[in-house]
């Protein structure tokens, strides 16, 4: 959807930052999903196979169910935003004196005054796109550029979402190779998905404009919080023996 003419030059930023957005919020869930399946499955003592297997579907399951909100809440967002268009369009259309005063009161309220409120004025609304913009950016408080594609912001999130949800898994394809033991790919998975939590983390908070090391922190806390949490369900479970699977 073109939304306002002479907006090429913001827009592609914008839109490449909500890409941004989807990335690290993908990738931080994945990394947390596939860590907590690993750790509790894990630390029941089961198979690598069975490991490798139940990971997958968690990471894959996990990947597709934020892919579709993903997609619902922009197409969402994008609808109520196409509608202020539609509404604001018919009115500038319909009722510009309406739309003309208000226009004069929003650069009044900024201080604005005579002669140069009139200038301001007559120059907005001398330009129709110009004019939809300021309303719905002034009167509205929309941000006409920050929604990108749907679709793509759709696999945005599902390609991110894999990348991270295939990192604490990997060690296991070592253990089934024979290369490590299983409680060494364990910690392996752990130590990889933390590092990679903080990371996630840190940039989530240049991104909120926070201190980037308190939200690496926190990420990387969660993270660890999720492994042990996983891990000490599977292995309860084992010694109460509600599992009893063949170990790898």
């Amino acid at each position: 959807m073109k939304l306002i003419k002479g907006s090429t030059h913001i827009e592609p930023h914008i839109r490449a930052s909500s890409y941004i957005r989807d990335i690290v919020f993908g990738f931080g869930d994945g990394i947390n999903t596939s860590l907590g399946i690993v750790a509790g499955v894990g630390g029941a003592q089961i198979s690598a196979d069975v490991v490798i297997l139940a990971a997958l579907v968690g990471m894959f399951t996990g990947a597709k169910a934020m892919a579709v909100q993903n997609y619902l809440a922009v197409k969402s967002q994008r609808e109520i935003l196409e509608s202020e268009i539609r509404r604001e369009e018919f009115e500038i259309e319909n009722l510009p004196n309406k739309e003309r005063q208000e226009i004069v009161d929003i650069y009044k309220a900024k201080g604005f005054q005579g002669d140069e409120l009139q200038k301001v004025v007559d120059k907005i609304t001398s330009n129709k796109d110009v004019w939809l913009k300021t309303m719905l950016t002034e009167e509205l408080g929309l941000n006409l550029e920050i929604l990108g594609s749907p679709f793509r912001g759709a696999l945005v999130m599902f390609g991110a979402f894999l990348l991270g949800g295939i990192l604490p898994i990997l060690p296991y394809f070592a253990v089934k190779a024979g290369l490590i033991s299983s409680g060494v790919s364990i910690a392996i998975a752990i130590g990889v998905s933390v590092v990679s939590s903080f990371i996630v983390g840190a940039i989530k908070g240049r991104m909120a404009k926070k201190n980037w090391f308190k939200g690496g922190i926190e990420m990387a806390g969660l993270g660890t919080g999720v492994a042990l949490v996983g891990y000490g369900i599977g292995a309860e479970l084992v010694k109460i023996g509600l599992i009893n699977v063949g170990r790898g």
